[in-house]
């Protein structure tokens, strides 16, 4: 039997980066084995050679289009992406994952067509280059691909029937899982009827029973609801691995430290214990990636503000709280040589007038992170003139504290007295970090990636 492994997603979308290197240590001193990238992004490949870490790269979803319509294109992103580091003291890079939930309902089915090719495209890539058996193609699902009122009626959306069908026999023929991400907190979040203790793993006064299966938290039904949605297809036992799973720690009620841990460390030891599901008991083990390992500070808050605080680490690698992973520390060690700009932050000048404030907060939140100030964030409570003052440091340290940066029309000023407030934490930035000339953004690498095919075709 083998052991349920748990591993971390690694995501870069961040104002202030860490060293690669760092990160890799990061991971290396917590023993972590598994790490799930959401592109192929070269410096943190670099940094991962020699590790010992078993890697997943990613291919985002705006380059299906381009490997399902192309075998040169295949060829080449392989190339480019996985044969170069796959070698004697290289990366270990085991999966592909080929595309990112695209059969998300709010992508409307503009990714659907392309995947099922693209995979073909990629087998065969990797085939040519001798890897087909060493590194599998998968394809992360959301749970909004499959659908019940009770687990064991699980089924996949009507539309992706035959799609699925495609891409289940393809996973199967080769030996890859499923991979879905499942996220109870959304749950509670887009739900106000969902009952709170249903989503963690200390039971709840909420069962759910379904025939003879009793299920006391969210994860385990929609793991089984999969299960079922499955079995309809014919592969009941096809291996599943959790891509996305986790808990964010700020920026709306319900996110915070306490509730992460809760659910982080109640997942851990339920994963560990191997006991299963109702309709999976005492077996197989499962593969979990947790979401994520470091916040990323400037993705996207539109699907809420808690968006940036998934990390089981804040942004600089330091533990948010204690969690045994299982792997042999008890606790979370934080980064090593951790390079912070000087312990200087940019506050509301208290002599000045700030009643014209206003454009410039807009301005500095527009370009910065400010979600910890909103309701049930950690910063909410600070009153105007902190909210201000936490504006303007965010601003401050993303501009690397250029002292320019700290005017706003006379209203800032400079302190070397930290602002910090209970858990309200006024941050410091990390000196900027890229350490090659080969630093590229996930948007740059497929503009890269399209301009090269365009020119071999």
């Amino acid at each position: 039997m083998t052991e349920s492994a748990i591993g971390v997603n690694w995501g870069s979308v961040s104002s202030h980066k860490l060293k690669p290197s760092t990160v890799v240590d990061l991971l290396k001193d917590n023993k972590i084995q598994k790490v799930k990238l959401f592109d192929a992004d070269p410096d943190a490949l670099v940094a991962l050679m020699r590790s010992g870490i078993q890697v997943m790269v990613g291919i985002p979803n705006e380059m299906l289009a381009t490997l399902s319509s192309s075998t040169a294109a295949s060829d080449l992103w392989v190339r480019q992406n996985v044969s170069r580091y796959l070698v004697k003291g290289g990366a270990d890079i085991r999966y592909i994952a080929v595309g990112n939930e695209p059969f998300l309902t709010s992508y409307a089915g503009q990714f659907q067509s392309y995947v099922v090719p693209a995979l073909l495209n990629l087998q065969q890539s990797l085939a040519k280059a001798n890897l087909a058996g060493y590194v599998k193609l998968v394809v992360p699902c959301n749970a909004d691909a499959y659908e019940s009122s009770l687990p064991s009626q699980g089924a996949f959306r009507p539309e992706l029937t035959q799609i699925m069908t495609q891409l289940v026999s393809f996973l199967n023929s080769n030996g890859s899982p499923f991979i879905v991400n499942i996220y109870p907190f959304l749950s509670l979040y887009g739900n106000s009827d969902f009952p709170e203790d249903y989503a963690f793993f200390e039971g709840t006064s909420h069962p759910v029973t379904d025939g003879p299966n009793v299920y006391s938290n969210a994860f385990d039904g929609n793991f089984d609801t999969l299960v079922a949605a499955l079995s309809k297809l014919g592969y009941g036992q096809m291996p599943i691995v959790i891509g996305e799973v986790g808990w964010p720690t700020d920026g709306t009620i319900s996110a915070n430290l306490t509730a992460a841990r809760t659910f982080n460390q109640g997942l851990i030891n339920h994963v560990l214990s191997n006991k299963g599901t109702p309709l999976r008991p005492g077996a197989p083990s499962m593969d979990i990636y947790l979401f994520s390992l470091l916040d990323e500070g400037a993705k996207s808050i539109l699907p809420g503000n808690f968006e940036r605080h998934w990390g089981i680490f804040s942004f600089d690698g330091q533990a948010k709280y204690p969690l045994n992973l299982g792997l042999g520390n008890k606790v979370l060690k934080n980064a090593r040589n951790v390079q912070y700009l000087p312990s200087r932050w940019c506050v509301a000048n208290p002599s000045q007038d700030l009643s014209d404030v206003a454009n410039h907060i807009k301005l500095a939140c527009s370009v910065a992170d400010c979600t910890t100030l909103n309701y049930g964030g950690s910063c909410n409570g600070i009153g105007a003139k902190g909210n201000i003052s936490y504006a303007f440091n965010s601003y401050y340290q993303l501009q690397m504290q250029n002292e320019k940066s700290c005017n706003f029309d006379g209203l800032g000023m400079v302190t070397f007295l930290d602002p910090s407030v209970g858990e309200c934490r006024f941050p410091v930035g990390v000196t900027n970090t890229n350490s090659s000339g080969f630093r590229t953004h996930n948007r740059w690498s497929v503009i890269c990636f399209l301009l090269v095919w365009f020119f071999i075709m």
